[in-house]
């Protein structure tokens, strides 16, 4: 008889977390950051050898998702236009209506279409964007990264950073 109660006692637990985290994950996430495209906001020190171990953990918020309540400067996680297995995270550069110039100081501008949004990597030179696949449908979109939570010594939020020079003028 105690084994029957401890077996039950166990999976009720189980049960409970798991429902918990099913239910926590429909409005919040933590992922894994990977890469140098998002340097230096995310993984500054990028070490291929320990990269795993020093690399940034962010989380996700998906409440932006109901209303795709998104600004310029906001750092998004979406699937990738071109795999949806894929997941990105960059910076929003534009959104519907704006126009985009595609370098900095240049004079050829892209009009971001409804429904869709611009993004960037911080780090330029290490980034596949929507310099490459061009605007990224919203719906696409996963959620928006609000804080950083591993490692310790780089908890904190996550600030909104728009870089002005990349918007043209209507």
């Amino acid at each position: 008889m105690g084994t029957r109660k401890f077996l039950w006692d166990v999976a009720k637990k189980y049960f409970t977390v798991g429902l918990i985290t099913f239910t926590i994950s429909d409005y919040a996430s933590v992922i894994h950051v990977r890469g140098a495209s998002m340097t230096p906001t995310f993984n500054p020190e990028t070490n291929t050898t320990f990269g795993s171990l020093t690399d940034d953990m962010v989380l996700v918020e998906k409440f932006c998702l109901t209303n795709y309540k998104f600004s310029r400067g906001d750092v998004v996680v979406f699937s990738s236009p071109s795999n949806y297995k894929e997941k990105h995270i960059k910076r929003i550069i534009g959104l519907p209506g704006d126009w985009i110039g595609e370098a900095p100081y240049s004079y050829d501008a892209i009009k971001v279409p409804e429904g869709h949004c611009w993004v960037e990597g911080d780090n330029p030179a290490f980034s596949l964007d929507s310099r490459a696949y061009g605007p990224v449908p919203l719906g696409l979109v996963r959620g928006r990264v609000t804080h950083i939570v591993w490692p310790p010594q780089r908890i904190g939020d996550v600030n909104r950073i728009f870089p002005q020079d990349r918007l043209s003028p209507n």
